[in-house]
């Protein structure tokens, strides 16, 4: 077991060069914290590298951490290298999980460009929820291993396949297939309830500010709207992602 002291440490100024995508991408590593997504990481093996817990910390007997190297860190140290503004005192390094995307999914979530960690997180989860087979990450969207996607998706990054990929491209292998491909239009869609939910069917959840990109619109079979019978604007589209993925999947 090792201890550290000193946020002057090499390994301390590496840990907190992963709060960069550059950094991530590169070493193709990231950081998680807290105890429920460390038990999370933990479910699936050689996920994590490294565990690094607060000396003033104690490690639950529930987790199973005796395989994984382990790392001491003082108060000073867990607050440096944290992104939270209340540390719960553990921190795990973590291999970047490489999903390639699956022609066997049916049941399908493509998110084209969502910008805003929260959201893809919470579309994650949601996802995770509805029992999606995997979801694709297109052009634009914020990266998965951001620290608040991570925290939004409360673990679910570990439970199911997320993979990247041109979106444009992916969606004639369900076109081909007759799996029907549904777009999200406010201007150019129809209610979401008059869609009969199916066994498979691709879902596309486009940017929160612009929707999903026309030349996607094209492609699809149907693009649906969910009714605003209030004076909002429009929903939130983890909100809205939740709504669409339970009515289609019935």
């Amino acid at each position: 077991m090792n201890r550290i002291e000193s946020v002057k440490n090499p390994k301390v100024k590496q840990w907190k060069k992963l709060h960069t995508k550059k950094e991530r991408e590169a070493t193709k590593t990231f950081l998680i914290e807290g105890f429920h997504l460390v038990e999370e990481a933990l479910k699936k093996e050689e996920v994590i590298k490294e565990l690094i817990v607060s000396e003033e910390v104690s490690i639950p007997a529930s987790l199973n951490v005796d395989n994984i190297p382990l790392t001491l860190v003082t108060k000073d140290v867990m607050k440096a290298i944290s992104e939270t503004e209340a540390p719960q005192g553990v921190i795990a390094l973590c291999r970047e999980q490489d999903y390639s995307f699956d022609e066997s999914w049916k049941k399908v979530l493509f998110i084209d460009a969502i910008q805003d960690p929260g959201n893809l997180g919470t579309i994650i989860r949601t996802a995770d929820a509805a029992g999606m087979d995997g979801i694709v990450l297109g052009e634009g969207t914020v990266d998965l291993y951001n620290s608040k996607v991570i925290r939004s998706s409360q673990g679910s990054i570990f439970h199911l396949p997320i993979s990247k990929g041109n979106l444009l491209e992916l969606l004639n292998v369900y076109k081909e297939r007759n799996i029907p491909v549904y777009g999200t239009s406010l201007q150019n869609g129809q209610p979401h309830k008059e869609i009969e939910p199916a066994d498979s069917f691709v879902l596309i959840i486009g940017n929160e500010g612009n929707g999903v990109d026309k030349d996607l619109l094209e492609k699809t079979d149907k693009n649906l709207y969910i009714p605003i019978y209030g004076s909002a604007e429009s929903l939130n589209v983890g909100i809205a992602a939740g709504i669409l993925l339970y009515h289609l999947r019935g």
